[in-house]
């Protein structure tokens, strides 16, 4: 009985540190395609628009880790792999879906997602069009998980 409560204990701490690091990774994504410091807009500056962003990705991270891991085999290694592989298919899709979007939208989409919304003001209308759009991709993935 202690061996499996300590198997799961460790799977959880497993899956947890691929799961942060996955949204450690999609932070970056959304640092990389946004002009400025990201940490810096939300934290100091109140930007909703970067928040929005964020906040999004990080839920769609988090969508697709746990589909992962609610269908991955009993293996550990093996539900690792797969909870890793299918997260890093989320945020390749996500980055190819914000690129799309920003070919297909006037203007450069990164900054025009972060120039407004700061503190005290409304969100940019495209902020809600790219979380759309990572929420699609994340229950695609997802999905394509189960």
């Amino acid at each position: 009985m202690n061996d499996d409560i300590l198997h799961e204990i460790g799977a959880t701490f497993a899956y947890g540190a691929v799961g942060i690091a996955l949204m450690a990774l999609g932070y970056l994504v959304v640092e990389v395609t946004t002009p400025g410091r990201l940490g810096k807009q939300i934290w100091t500056e109140g930007n909703r628009g970067a928040a929005l962003l964020l906040a999004v990705k990080l839920f769609g991270i988090g969508a697709i880790v746990f589909t992962a891991i609610v269908t991955s085999d009993t293996d550990l290694s093996d539900g690792l792999i797969d909870t890793a592989v299918f997260g890093g298919c989320g945020i390749v899709l996500m980055i190819i879906a914000f690129l799309l979007l920003d070919v297909l939208t006037p203007g450069k989409l990164g900054a025009t997602l972060v120039g407004s919304g700061g503190a005290g003001t409304a969100i940019h209308p495209a902020g809600w069009v790219v979380a759309a759009a990572d929420l699609g991709v994340a229950a695609i993935v997802a999905g394509a998980v189960s």
